[in-house]
């Protein structure tokens, strides 16, 4: 064997979410070209899209990470404008209403400085998915930790393995889906790491 398989993955999906995986694999994308990642950091997540001919967008408000993602881009998808990786805020998007088929927005939500701050990305994030388009979300809850949890002001908390993060609720996602006029596609899922954080997986269809 030439190549470890781990290997051979990571060089067609990178570093990729695997909640993000799994609904690549389910056919989610397959009828979604325009996918943009809001608080794409380096880029994990875009390599297979790249690489299959999807019009990628990034923001970040890291411009050196956005340098990076720039220069890959330019190895796996040539063509792509460099203007489609722009550094910026999630909360102030330079794109128009409707313009993604697909948004991502993986692990970024829980910086949110408090509930206005995240209302305003989140609201931004919608705008500029398409009809039919999806928003797919993970960000850090308190489902099935609950007791563990403790408050510090607002829904900024300190987690048991000691970060400090924006944390929602089952009520609160079910109620900015509402809100949103969105609709569940998978329902929530909630991974538990060994009683020290959890992370949520929402996906909403427009």
């Amino acid at each position: 064997m030439s190549r470890l398989p781990s290997a051979e993955l990571r060089s067609w999906f990178g570093e990729i979410d695997i909640y993000l995986f799994d609904q690549i694999l389910r056919g989610r994308f397959d009828e979604r070209p325009r996918v943009l990642d809001a608080g794409c950091g380096d880029g994990r997540n875009l390599p297979l899209f790249l690489r299959r001919g999807f019009t990628c967008y990034g923001i970040d408000s890291d411009a050196l990470a956005i340098n990076r993602v720039r220069e890959l881009a330019a190895r796996l998808a040539p063509g792509l404008p460099d203007d489609n990786i722009r550094v910026g805020q999630i909360d102030a998007l330079p794109w128009d209403d409707g313009s993604m088929d697909a948004v991502i927005c993986s692990a970024v939500l829980h910086f949110a400085e408090d509930e206005a701050h995240f209302g305003r990305m989140l609201t931004e994030l919608w705008r500029v998915v398409a009809p039919k388009g999806l928003l797919f979300v993970r960000l850090a809850s308190n489902i099935g930790l609950e007791a563990e949890i403790g408050p510090i002001g607002g829904r900024r908390v300190r987690l048991p393995d000691g970060s400090v993060r924006f944390v929602v609720d089952e009520n609160m996602l079910m109620g900015w889906t509402q809100q949103l006029g969105g609709h569940l596609l998978d329902p929530l899922k909630t991974t538990i790491v060994q009683r020290q954080r959890c992370m949520t997986t929402w996906c909403l269809i427009r």
